[in-house]
């Protein structure tokens, strides 16, 4: 897939306020700090299109991007340790989970995981909660440059040995890397894909 064109639309608070559902969409989420940001401008082909930022919990709003004129991009906050009150953050949680369960046009969860450590609880029960809730989605390892190969190799195996505890089929994965592009043509070929399979049905 090449990205001609990529630009932010909308944030909104709540999943009855996102665009019209008419188009195939993507949504991204990840821990808080897990690069998410960073991934979406790579694969937007464009540095300026999310904002990154050093403070966990930036993104606040579901906010949707139009790729190509033809799909939706969305960036969804953060779960974890955003520095923010019990209040806002079941908020947040409550906003996320709406979204999640009720957007008729969305497609699939990218899950993105720090590809530096060892498997989390907090996104090994996130994935569990997406299963119960049957939301199709796939996992993002982030920041393969950070580390040796070998290194990220073993955290990606030990997350998903630790899926295999609970799911007797593993979703696709991609090892990504924002430095080096590295994992962008193939969620562009997977997003492609999909879209091809929203279209045929629709």
């Amino acid at each position: 897939m090449i990205i001609k064109s990529a630009e932010y639309l909308i944030s909104s608070p709540e999943w009855e306020k996102c665009p019209t559902p008419n188009l195939p969409e993507y949504a991204f989420i990840g821990r808080s700090n897990v690069g998410k940001s960073s991934l979406i401008n790579m694969l937007a082909n464009n540095e300026k299109l999310a904002k990154t930022s050093g403070t966990p919990g930036k993104t606040q709003l579901i906010n949707h991007f139009l790729v190509n004129k033809d799909w939706y991009l969305v960036d969804l906050p953060g779960y974890g340790f955003a520095k923010v009150s019990q209040s806002q953050r079941r908020s947040w949680e409550k906003m996320i989970e709406n979204y999640l369960r009720k957007r008729p046009n969305l497609v699939n969860v990218f899950v993105l995981i720090d590809s530096r450590h060892e498997p989390q609880k907090l996104d090994i029960d996130f994935v569990n909660q997406l299963g119960e809730w049957q939301i199709p989605f796939n996992l993002v390892f982030t920041k393969a440059d950070k580390s040796t190969q070998a290194e990220t190799s073993k955290n990606v195996k030990a997350f998903l040995n630790k899926l295999r505890e609970n799911w007797e089929f593993l979703p696709a994965n991609f090892v990504t890397s924002t430095v080096k592009k590295m994992g962008r043509d193939k969620i562009l070929a997977f997003i492609d894909e999909m879209n091809m399979q929203f279209r045929a049905i629709a």
